[in-house]
């Protein structure tokens, strides 16, 4: 009798578009996706309702209203929620959105400094550790999937 045990396996040319994460590099990046996220929604809400909680710069060569700042965080931070859950879902089109978005929400952040440099810059540690997790994760599943 044949046993599927003792098949080999054939790796797969064209990965399936939806699987779930097998890294843990993968599965830290969702999480920290949806942690940003919130954190940068929270950022646009702060942005939004009270303006005289930011130090405000003059002469920025990035000056926008506070008002403006605000709804670009809450957007990215909205959609890096949405592709976090995404990502732990296995949809593998949440993980290109998620470099791109993270990578957005890395400059929107630096640019972002003069009004809150602490909280930007801990934004940006966790933005670029996104991009960099989402990439080696997606290379080591696809190694692993080949030597199957």
């Amino acid at each position: 009798m044949a046993s599927d045990a003792t098949s080999p396996r054939a790796g797969r040319a064209h990965p399936s578009p939806s699987h779930a994460p097998t890294s843990g590099t993968t599965v830290a990046a969702a999480v920290l996706m949806i942690f940003g996220g919130a954190m940068a929604i929270f950022e646009g809400i702060a942005a939004l309702a009270k303006d005289d909680l930011f130090v405000v710069t003059r002469h920025y060569v990035f000056e926008f209203d506070l008002t403006a700042w605000g709804w670009i965080h809450l957007i990215v931070g909205i959609v890096l929620v949405l592709a976090g859950v995404a990502v732990l879902g296995g949809a593998l089109w949440a993980r290109y959105l998620g470099v791109a978005v993270a990578s957005l929400g890395a400059i929107a952040n630096f640019l972002w400094l003069p009004y809150y440099p602490w909280w930007a810059m801990a934004l940006i540690a966790v933005n670029i550790f996104v991009v960099w997790a989402l990439c080696t994760g997606m290379h080591r599943e696809a190694d692993e999937g080949l030597t199957a």
